[in-house]
C-alpha cells in the first residue's frame, strides 16, 4: 500500500493540481477511512468514485475487497492512476473511466458512491445521482461525499437560513446526514473554505403525487423566495408540459382554485416538505 503523500507526489510528477477542476486532494488518512466506513463498503459492493485524482481514496476503497469504478476527467490523473494501479485494472478490481462524470453512463450494478467531489459540480452531481437512483431503485444503498460545508448545510436544512430548493427537493428521495467538518489543512492544495462529509440514503417513499410536479413547484417558488407563494405559483412552471396531461391553462385553472388557502400567503421557506406535497396534491385535485 502506497502512502497518501507518495500518491500525491507521484501525481505531481505528471502535473500540478488544477484547482479550476476542483483538485484539492484529501491527505488525512483518518478521514479517508471514515468516509469508507460511513458507506459501510464490503467485498460485495460495486463502488463509484468521482474524481479519484491521486487515488488516495481509491486505494482505501479497493482494500475493502469491493469492485471500484472511478471516473476522472483530467488527463494527468488518468496517466498517473494507470501507472500506479495496473494490476488492479487488469484484474477487474478497478475500472478507470476517462471522462466527465456528469456525462458518462454509470454502471447499473453500482451499489454505493463514495467521493471527494469537485465542489463546482455538487448540485448537478446530486441531480444525476438522484436520477440514477430512480432508474436503479434496488441497487444504490448509500452515498458518502466530501462537499463544501455551506453546501452540506443547504442539503440538511438544519438552520432556517439554509432552507431552500436544494435541500427540499433532495429530501424527496434521500435522508441526508452531516458528519465531520474538515478544515482546509486536510487537503493539498488547501481550499479557501471548510468542507464536510455528508451521507445520503434513499428512503423510497411513495408520494401521493408525481414527484416531478412537487419539484417544479418548489424550484419555482424558491426562485423568488421573497415573494408569497400565490405570486410565484400564479404562472405555470416552464416545463409543465413535460408532465403527461399538463399544460399552462390546466395549471392556471388549478392554482386559481387554491388561492383562498392560507399557505398561498406564505413565503416558501415557511413550508415543510409535507406542506409542499399536500400543496401539490391540491394542485392535482384542483385540475380535475
Amino acid at each position: 500500500m502506497k502512502s497518501t503523500r507518495d500518491l500525491i507526489d507521484s501525481l505531481r510528477a505528471y502535473q500540478p493540481p488544477n484547482t479550476d477542476l476542483g483538485q484539492h486532494f484529501l491527505i488525512d488518512d483518518q478521514l479517508l477511512n471514515v468516509m469508507v466506513e460511513l458507506a459501510d463498503v464490503s467485498p460485495e459492493d460495486h463502488v463509484l468514485e468521482i474524481g479519484p485524482g491521486p487515488g488516495t481514496l481509491t486505494q482505501v476503497l479497493m482494500e475493502t475487497g469491493a469492485k471500484v469504478t472511478a471516473i476522472e476527467l483530467d488527463d494527468g490523473p488518468v496517466l498517473h492512476l494507470d501507472n500506479v494501479f495496473p494490476e488492479q485494472q487488469n484484474s477487474g478490481v478497478l475500472t478507470l473511466l476517462h471522462g466527465d462524470a456528469l456525462v458518462e453512463e454509470w454502471p447499473q450494478s453500482i451499489t454505493k458512491i463514495v467521493a471527494n467531489i469537485p465542489y463546482q459540480i455538487s448540485s448537478p452531481l446530486i441531480e444525476k445521482i438522484t436520477k440514477f437512483n430512480a432508474l436503479n431503485e434496488t441497487s444504490l444503498d448509500s452515498v458518502v461525499l466530501m462537499v463544501q460545508q455551506e453546501f452540506a448545510q443547504r442539503l440538511t436544512m438544519r438552520h432556517p437560513s439554509d432552507v431552500g430548493s436544494l435541500g427540499m427537493t433532495v429530501a424527496l428521495d434521500w435522508n441526508v446526514e452531516e458528519h465531520h467538518v474538515v478544515a482546509p489543512h486536510s487537503f493539498s492544495p488547501q481550499p479557501a473554505v471548510h468542507s464536510q462529509v455528508v451521507s445520503l440514503h434513499p428512503h423510497h417513499t411513495i408520494w401521493p403525487v408525481d414527484k416531478r410536479l412537487i419539484r417544479m413547484m418548489i424550484h419555482q417558488a424558491f426562485a423568488e423566495r421573497r415573494k408569497k407563494i400565490r405570486s410565484t405559483l400564479k404562472r405555470a412552471p416552464r416545463r409543465i408540459s413535460r408532465l403527461k396531461g399538463w399544460h399552462a391553462q390546466r395549471w392556471k385553472d388549478s392554482i386559481s382554485s387554491l388561492m383562498n388557502q392560507e399557505q398561498m400567503d406564505l413565503r416558501p421557506e415557511s413550508l415543510q416538505l409535507e406542506d409542499w406535497v399536500n400543496l401539490a396534491v391540491g394542485v392535482e385535485k384542483g385540475s380535475n
